[in-house]
């Protein structure tokens, strides 16, 4: 699992070593990035000056998206980042997973990629590299799509995303900014991601739950496309960097909203209570809780590892749907369609200014 042996390498190639962080734990965290984009010139004119720019950097949406006409609109999006694990094809399937999903948390279909490279030449051999990018290349062709180019760069340490081009219907788009009071919260893929990095850079993950993390990871969220055409469904992103709660006060910040999650009914990844419990926490996790914590409210007796869970940074994280309550079974059926059988409703929406957490 730890100890990737490349065809022609007489050495064992340890990714996650050429890294200081890895997979979205290595976003910024939420208060510095809003910081940094603090007062930003453009972010509050450009529907004014872009009238067909629908979706921008104004509600902290996934991906842009341009309006061309009555029918079509272009998704742009962008992700990439460093080694969450050893092995350079299953980084590789992971990054691009990870970077397609943004396309699809929009309601679009992706129609192809361009592949974002940095790697450490001379350091890292170059059958590696070659991994990595079929690995994102196997992700694509799943997708049905082709990687139709790139832009490369001799970087310190290794860097793999992808920039993802989609379409959508304009009526279609589902952004951060579409909840409304009494909607159901759906979360279609279980969470503990971040644990099991933490676990893994300690060498204590076992094979069963390396491969429950693959598997996660590495499962396109083609739900979405499918979600933004079902009546009722009315928000949508996807869980990432910034954890469970970072993601949701997306939602109720653009949606001038609040939520209310039962924590009993958030779906974990196997063996996700234990390994918290043993400490097994990103610092990512702890950042998020700061930049954030002080727009949540949880429900005494919520432990500290249960936090670490709703602030765990996800890698390739599940979709987060608002939805009317009559449209919570159709928009389950539709994420079991598409094999996501752990999807399941976690709260809903509600008035206020706080995210309130009941255990």
């Amino acid at each position: 699992m730890n100890d990737i042996h490349e065809s022609g390498l007489d050495e064992p190639i340890h990714l996650t070593r050429f890294s200081h962080g890895g997979g979205c734990g290595c976003k910024i965290a939420p208060a510095v990035l809003r910081d940094i984009l603090a007062d930003t010139p453009f972010a509050s004119h450009l529907a004014a000056v872009h009238p067909d720019l629908l979706v921008g950097i104004e509600s902290s949406d996934d991906a842009a998206v341009y309006r061309l006409n009555d029918e079509q609109a272009i998704v742009a999006t962008t992700d990439f980042f460093m080694p969450i694990v050893d092995d350079p094809f299953e980084f590789g399937r992971i990054a691009a997973t990870n970077a397609l999903s943004d396309v699809y948390a929009m309601g679009g279909r992706p129609l192809f990629a361009l592949a974002i490279v940095g790697m450490p030449i001379g350091k890292l051999p170059n059958a590696v590299i070659r991994r990595i990018l079929a690995g994102g290349e196997s992700v694509c062709r799943a997708a049905g799509i082709p990687i139709a180019g790139g832009h490369s760069i001799d970087a310190p340490e290794p860097i793999y995303g992808l920039v993802g081009i989609g379409v959508v219907n304009p009526r279609r788009v589902k952004s951060n900014a579409g909840g409304k009071v009494g909607d159901v919260l759906i979360l279609g893929k279980p969470l503990g991601v971040g644990i099991y990095s933490a676990a893994l850079k300690k060498g204590l993950l076992s094979e069963a739950h390396y491969a429950a993390m693959i598997a996660s990871t590495t499962q396109l969220n083609t739900a979405g496309t499918e979600l933004a055409e079902t009546p009722g469904v009315r928000a949508m992103t996807d869980v990432t960097g910034f954890g469970l709660l970072g993601h949701l006060l997306e939602i109720t910040r653009a949606s001038g909203v609040s939520a209310a999650l039962e924590l009993g009914r958030l779906p974990l990844l196997p063996g996700i209570e234990e390994l918290a419990q043993a400490g097994h926490v990103t610092g990512a996790s702890e950042r998020n809780w700061a930049s954030y914590g002080g727009e949540v409210r949880l429900a005494d007796g919520i432990a500290d590892w249960q936090r670490a869970v709703l602030t765990d940074p996800q890698t390739s994280g599940g979709l987060l749907v608002s939805c009317t309550a009559e449209a919570r079974d159709t928009a389950l059926d539709v994420f079991r369609r598409h094999g996501f059988a752990q999807a399941v409703a976690i709260g809903r929406l509600t008035a206020g200014s706080d995210v309130v957490v009941d255990a």
